[in-house]
């Protein structure tokens, strides 16, 4: 007899390669292992918007560069990354958001 699984995955996208290093929570610093993670990017503005709009039209280039976010999961649910589904939708892999 075995215990039923609630995720196919068990949470993780690691597959059988053993251990996978850890991140630490960009909210809450907890440690949680790379692949378990939820990885968040997002770009970085330096300039106003107004202002960067004036200087592109006058061909500037700006650089805006990413950030790259790591959480937990009960922070990614805290912030609404994740959301709680239903063990039908669990199963499902298509539409996570």
């Amino acid at each position: 007899m075995f215990m039923p699984l609630k995720r196919a995955s068990r949470g993780r996208t690691k597959g059988g390669k053993g251990s996978s290093g850890v991140v630490q929570c960009t909210n809450c610093g907890q440690t949680v292992p790379k692949d378990k993670a939820k990885k968040v990017t997002s770009k970085l503005n330096l300039v106003e918007h107004t202002l960067a709009k004036e200087l592109r039209a006058q061909g500037a280039y700006i650089a805006s560069p990413t950030v790259l976010k790591h959480y937990c999961i009960s922070c990614a649910i805290h912030f609404k990354i994740l959301k709680i589904r239903s063990a039908d939708n669990r199963r499902k892999r298509g539409k996570l958001r």
